[in-house]
């Protein structure tokens, strides 16, 4: 089992699970984060941090796409250990559907 962050996480990117994460297993994209499957520890420390709940056990089921994601962009996006504001806007995306088609961006972000 691991983590992986799911669609919710686009356009909010609140950061706020890298902070607790015990091995720095989050990897930063300009809109979005993800989690590297074969660092997470699977320990669920993030899991509750995330304001936008967009971190998932990869056990729920309909995550297949999310892990491809989380895997795929892990190993190329910069990583991130360390807190930073998310955007401002951020709150107006929350939870709203068809994020990834509209706004995902393959782009990476700053990392640490």
């Amino acid at each position: 089992m691991t983590y992986v962050v799911v669609e919710n996480c686009i356009k909010c990117k609140y950061m706020d699970c890298v902070e607790v994460c015990p091995v720095d297993c989050f990897y930063e994209g300009e809109n979005m984060l993800v989690i590297h499957p074969d660092e997470c520890i699977d320990c669920g420390v993030c899991e509750p941090e995330c304001p936008a709940e967009a971190i998932k056990p990869d056990t729920e089921p309909g995550l297949e796409k999310w892990l491809e994601v989380n895997a795929e962009y892990a190993k190329t996006w910069p990583n991130i250990t360390v807190k930073r504001e998310g955007p401002a806007d951020g709150k107006e995306f929350d939870g709203k559907p068809g994020k990834f088609e509209k706004f995902f961006s393959p782009n990476p972000g700053e990392g640490d």
